[in-house]
């Protein structure tokens, strides 16, 4: 599949998983929310490696990689961001996942000796600025409060254990390992970690049988789940974590279409600006002189 086909995957299924983790955190506390949603991803991946005799046994070191990639990525980062969300405005959060390129290129520099780009540097401050220009108008709104610093410290912490374990991915990658197996593994891990979370702070295990409960649920599971997944890491195995991350500029500007059909967003000259500069800083950053994009 073409390179630019796995953005595409990515930037539209997570760009529309905004809207349904809000019908999720209407019902769930954020740890039940992150168990339930990557312990039915990992059901159906398990049953779709056991169906096609995909080998599910690693070697110790590849094992240890996959834990840290779903302890850090499919468990504490999105309990944080869940929790985030309670405290500050979506921008804020969107802005905070802008900054994935960066926490990548600066992350794989460190654990990967990956050398760095100053092209993917200056892409990525377009991006993040682009962002913060489409959700200024929730940053006029923003007064200064400890829950709103808490919001945005949590934000970044997300963020950051986000780019950790794509790193241990792209680690594992380069050992020779990659596919379903590893992915449902992780998701596995995840959705334990969350659990344990869940029953160790006593969070109630609410439920509900409502149509867009278990549409937004099932939505969450298999597309924003497995299909963004799957296409994000052949992604990082192809580009590298840092230029990976700029899914994360381009997905709230979907997010930001979704709700402006469902939710009425009104769009003003800033947003655009600001899709424009993100789209700019994307640009600078994948497009590669003289050669096509895969």
């Amino acid at each position: 599949m073409p390179t630019s086909a796995l953005y595409a995957i990515c930037i539209l299924i997570w760009g529309t998983t905004w809207f349904a983790i809000t019908a999720q955190i209407d019902v769930l506390a954020p740890a039940v929310g992150v168990a339930v949603r990557f312990g039915l991803a990992a059901i159906v991946l398990f049953a779709f490696c056991r169906v096609r005799r995909i080998p599910l046994r690693f070697p110790p070191r590849v094992q240890a990689l996959v834990v840290a990639q779903g302890l850090a990525g499919f468990y504490a980062s999105y309990v944080c961001v869940y929790e985030a969300e309670r405290f500050v405005a979506s921008g804020v959060v969107a802005v905070g996942f802008a900054a994935s390129p960066l926490f990548g290129l600066i992350l794989a520099r460190g654990f990967l000796k990956t050398p760095m780009s100053a092209r993917v540097a200056l892409g990525g401050v377009a991006g993040i600025a682009g962002v913060v220009l489409i959700f200024w108008h929730e940053f006029m709104r923003l007064t200064a409060s400890q829950q709103v610093l808490w919001g945005a410290e949590l934000t970044m912490v997300s963020v950051l254990l986000s780019t950790l374990s794509t790193v241990a991915a792209s680690a594992y990658h380069r050992l020779g390992v990659s596919g379903w197996a590893p992915l449902a593994w992780a998701m596995a891990w995840g959705a334990g970690g969350a659990t344990v979370h869940a029953v160790a702070t006593g969070t109630p295990w609410n439920w509900s049988w409502q149509p867009g409960f278990l549409g937004s649920l099932a939505w969450l599971a298999l597309a924003g789940s497995i299909g963004a997944f799957g296409a994000f890491y052949v992604l990082v195995h192809r580009v590298g974590p840092a230029k990976a991350g700029y899914v994360g500029v381009l997905t709230p500007v979907v997010a930001l279409a979704v709700s402006s059909v469902l939710e009425n967003f009104t769009w003003t000259s800033l947003t655009l600006a600001g899709i424009a500069l993100a789209i700019l800083g994307n640009v600078v950053a994948l497009w590669r002189p003289g050669s096509a994009t895969a």
